[in-house]
């Protein structure tokens, strides 16, 4: 036998499993274990089967409906927050993140409520208010902007 007359195929047959003891793979058992409800014949076990209990996807609460990705949250915040800025000084959302009184300006915007009272008078633009929020806001001599 010479090099240039060697069959060319590079990839061994893959083992056929089940197919008796000359097979290459096992004998009766053919790669499964021993015992037990996997290593019987045609039943599969379907992923997230437990034996008969319950499984955990339907032991969890129901996450009902559907949210859409468009809409975003508001995020609110109550007037008391806002004493730590100097009196006339402008507050925006962006004013807001670098006061780290709020992570990040969420898609849906932020809203002022009206826990507490404002003692400072400052420069409002950017926001949307709750009725008694804007009261308190003009009550305090500040301003709002569009």
């Amino acid at each position: 036998m010479k090099l240039s007359n060697l069959p060319k195929t590079t990839q061994r047959k893959k083992k056929r499993l089940g197919r008796g003891y000359s097979s290459g793979k096992g004998g009766h058992t053919v790669g499964r274990g021993t015992k037990g409800q996997k290593s019987r014949g045609s039943r599969k076990v379907h992923l997230g089967f437990e034996g008969g209990q319950i499984p955990l996807y339907k032991r969890l609460p129901k996450i009902g409906g559907f949210r859409s990705l468009r809409q975003g949250y508001v995020f609110s915040i109550n007037l008391k927050d806002l004493n730590i800025f100097r009196d006339g000084s402008k507050v925006t959302p962006e004013s807001l993140v670098q006061k780290k009184i709020i992570k990040r300006v969420p898609r849906g915007g932020v809203k002022i409520l009206s826990g507490g009272d404002l003692e400072k008078k400052l420069i409002f633009s950017g926001f949307s208010y709750s009725k008694i929020a804007k009261e308190k806001i003009e009550k305090s001599g500040s301003k709002i902007n569009a």
